[in-house]
């Protein structure tokens, strides 16, 4: 059912915001833009910035964690036949911030402005140890272990500290392979 007009204003007001809050930060740098800014650029006030991102900048530019949950968690549940979990999460990281290989240039810069900027970067990793829960009982269900597993538990927290760590290493494509050769060997069971 297509959305009402005041689902579509919103949408339209949430894009604007976010499109204002990219541009000013590419072009001056995350720490060098005030939401009033933003709010001015998008014409709309601070309060309606606030009320559809109530993380504030930082959600400007890596939203509220709700995407980011559901697409990590489809990619352990929808993976192929033959894929294992292991093999399915390196997918999905691959295609994602510093680690796609073929980003469009804005991405490429805004995946940069993350790495460079401390209050982006640490926001990023709340971001993703936040799926820790959703991410571990997702695995002991695709592998008919338990959620209390110590062993599953360490797993996913391990997956979700690599954006962290191998996305701000001087090649992040190869860092990534090197953490996933490392959970490789130590969980066989899930490769």
């Amino acid at each position: 059912m297509p959305a009402n007009r005041r689902e579509r204003k919103k949408a339209a007001t949430r894009q604007a915001l976010a499109e204002a809050a990219r541009r000013l930060f590419l072009a001056r740098g995350f720490d060098e833009v005030t939401v009033a800014e933003i709010a001015d650029a998008a014409d709309t006030a601070v309060s309606t910035l606030f009320a559809h991102f109530p993380g504030g900048k930082e959600a400007l530019v890596l939203g509220d964690g709700g995407e980011r949950e559901r697409a990590l968690t489809a990619a352990v549940r929808e993976r192929a036949p033959g894929i294992s979990v292991v093999q399915a999460l390196q997918e999905f990281l691959a295609g994602r911030g510093p680690f796609d290989d073929d980003p469009d240039p804005d991405h490429r810069r805004l995946a940069a402005l993350v790495v460079r900027t401390p209050a982006l970067r640490a926001h990023a990793r709340i971001l993703w140890t936040g799926c820790e829960t959703s991410l571990t009982e997702t695995i002991a269900e695709a592998t008919g272990r338990g959620t209390d597993s110590l062993s599953v538990r360490l797993f996913a927290r391990y997956v979700l500290e690599i954006p962290d760590v191998a996305g701000t290493e001087q090649n992040p494509a190869a860092a990534l392979e090197t953490a996933f050769a490392h959970l490789r060997r130590g969980w066989p069971e899930l490769a």
